[in-house]
């Protein structure tokens, strides 16, 4: 654990550059970003790549994690008293993981920051709607004219990471007045004039007596840890309307009514980004949550309500968390380096084998993963950061057109647009097909790659749950500028790299490459870092840039490294024998056909449910 004073808890705005800065470890890292700069990572052969890999997020580590917690503040959420069902608990807004700062990382603390304070640009009108304009950059270099399909995956990657998404961030509802206003060309057929994109709510913690020149920052509203908030809710009173009472059982999504049928404010149906993608994940793993709650009530029989629903939020969490490391990641970054590395984070090099075996082996996180290992912040209190949030804009993944058939014999049922499958649409679909035709037809379709000139058209042209039309394409490039997130060359500098020299070095695609350099006006140093990544030539196996995987090497396995469920406290004694074995025995195949076993002839043989299922009468997709 970690007290404010110690080393994890440095002045504001330091990084993390005391860490592992010995003489070894300065050869290794400078070693390895000597290797990256010249070779790639993915050009070597797989353990010279997870060496170099191993060194860049060491370094990474020590200059890139920037704490904003310390910038003057008022108002801080203010956490319950300390109990001794902390140790053993998740609460509901995330307060009490580090037992020392119990502020650290709940619900309503600052996002922090991958770049240094000094960095973060102030959003001016200037900064955010020129140079050029964020609807141009949608309608020229985003626009999907047809799909370009990530083939070696399936849509439910798209459905997965939304529902992370879910439970990771969110900067809050937008107010209403001083929308940042975006000047359109003539022949736009935008139907507003200007087109109006709400702002990203300020930071209720800020003092408003802050000296001029510090930093813009936000808050989380959603738990920083991953918990499975987006399950689970961020405070006790939703929690308490979610559960049964009744052997630690949550309600159900039943003939595709949520939860929260009785409380139309409440309704995730009725908040924007909900879709059907979105509506399935949250109904399944509602109902793994009642499995897991069936299973340990079968073990430890003499366990109340509150236990068993303690006991399986904390293993339903890590099961979602390791879903995510040595499955959905791996799918969509399949380089073998990558696949290696991932699975090395949760089981370490010794593997999953050595783990089911003996458990873990050694103190290292290197040789034994990290569930079970140390805690560490990296010398920074933890938090998620506004440049994850940039990296983890994806909407390209999204289809625009969804063939929805059925999982005994391939026959259609039903051909939909994104539009009828999202908002409160979304549960009058769930509740008229058999879920698992859904997840069958999601399992056989691509996911669109994340790339330029391929942004959900009807996203593009959203109609929010409030009747606002938003540009979602426009948006994101606003976002970052808003966020203060630098621009593409920028942020490589920052990250180490190489920045581009030229539009060719930008991209290999010559039509991209005169397209990028028209919008941006001859300019290289304007291109958005959004533009940038979709526009990268991506590694091997990858659908998303190598520029957003230097955030995600740093970040993936800090979000393991900092929680204590996921390190010292994930233990029998915390999470029970029988709640550790659920978790080491289960993955994404196997909850589905736990679920729904008429998936079965669908995911035979297969070891990775976000990889293209078979078809029904044929080979996988």
């Amino acid at each position: 654990m970690t007290t404010p004073g110690d080393p994890h808890h440095p002045a504001p705005g330091r990084t993390g550059g005391g860490y592992r800065t010995s003489l070894p470890w300065r050869i290794v890292t400078s070693a390895s970003e000597y290797v990256d700069r010249h070779l790639g990572w993915d050009r070597l052969p797989v353990v010279p790549g997870l060496l170099t890999l191993l060194g860049l997020r060491v370094r990474l580590r020590q200059q890139n994690l920037y704490d904003t917690g310390g910038l003057p503040s008022v108002d801080l959420p203010d956490p319950a008293p300390p109990s001794a069902k902390h140790k053993v608990n998740r609460t509901a807004d995330g307060s009490h993981n580090d037992l020392g700062e119990p502020r650290m990382g709940m619900a309503g603390m600052r996002f922090g920051r991958n770049i240094p304070l000094d960095r973060i640009a102030p959003a001016t009108a200037e900064s955010v709607l020129t140079g050029p304009s964020p609807r141009e950059v949608s309608r020229v270099l985003l626009t999907r004219h047809e799909l370009i399909p990530a083939g070696s995956v399936n849509s439910l990657v798209a459905a997965w990471l939304q529902f992370m998404i879910r439970d990771w961030f969110s900067h809050g509802t937008s107010p209403t007045d001083r929308p940042w206003e975006v000047q359109l060309l003539d022949d736009d057929p935008w139907p507003e004039r200007p087109m109006r994109i709400m702002r990203t709510p300020d930071d209720p913690t800020r003092d408003p007596q802050a000296p001029a020149g510090t930093p813009d920052t936000r808050v989380n509203v959603s738990s920083h840890w991953w918990d499975a908030s987006q399950i689970y809710g961020t405070d006790e009173a939703e929690q308490r309307l979610l559960r049964t009472g009744e052997l630690g059982r949550l309600h159900t999504w039943d003939n595709g009514q949520s939860p929260f049928a009785s409380d139309p404010s409440r309704d995730p149906a009725r908040l924007p980004g909900f879709w059907l993608g979105l509506a399935m994940m949250h109904a399944l793993f509602v109902r793994e949550h009642n499995a897991i709650c069936d299973h340990l009530h079968g073990a430890y029989p003499s366990w109340d309500d509150e236990e068993l629903f303690q006991r399986a939020r904390l293993v339903n969490a890590a099961l979602l968390a390791k879903i995510h490391t040595v499955e959905w990641t791996p799918a969509v970054i399949s380089h073998p380096t990558t696949v290696a590395a991932l699975r090395a984070n949760w089981w370490g090099v010794a593997g999953e084998r050595v783990h089911g075996l003996f458990g873990r082996i050694s103190d290292s996180e290197v040789v034994s993963g990290i569930p079970g290992g140390d805690t560490d912040h990296y010398g920074v209190p933890y938090s998620l950061t506004e440049e994850f949030v940039a990296v983890y804009r994806m909407h390209p993944l999204v289809r625009d057109d969804w063939d929805l058939r059925s999982a005994d014999d391939d026959a259609g049922l039903r051909q939909c647009t994104f539009r009828d499958i999202s908002g409160p649409d979304a549960l009058k679909v769930l509740g008229t097909l058999r879920t698992a035709d859904l997840l069958y037809s999601f399992g056989t379709l691509p996911p669109g790659l994340v790339t330029l000139h391929n942004f959900p058209r009807f996203l593009q042209e959203y109609r929010r749950p409030d009747g606002n039309l938003q540009d979602l394409a426009a948006t994101d490039i606003l976002r970052s500028r808003e966020l203060g997130i630098p621009r593409y060359n920028e942020f490589r500098r920052l990250l180490r790299l190489e920045p581009a020299r030229s539009f060719r070095e930008l991209t290999d695609n010559a039509e991209w490459a005169e397209e990028i350099e028209r919008v941006y006006e001859g300019d290289i140093e304007k291109v958005d870092v959004t533009v940038g990544m979709y526009a990268e030539k991506l590694p091997t196996g990858f659908a998303f840039s190598d520029t957003a995987f230097r955030i995600f090497v740093l970040m993936a396995s800090r979000r393991l490294n900092s929680d204590r469920f996921f390190t010292e406290y994930y233990t029998p004694e915390v999470y029970s024998k029988a709640g550790l074995a659920w978790i080491d025995d289960n993955t994404m195949v196997t909850v589905l056909l736990r679920h729904h076993p008429e998936l079965r002839t669908a995911l035979a043989g297969l070891t990775n449910a976000f990889v293209p299922w078979h078809t029904a009468g044929g080979a996988a997709a």
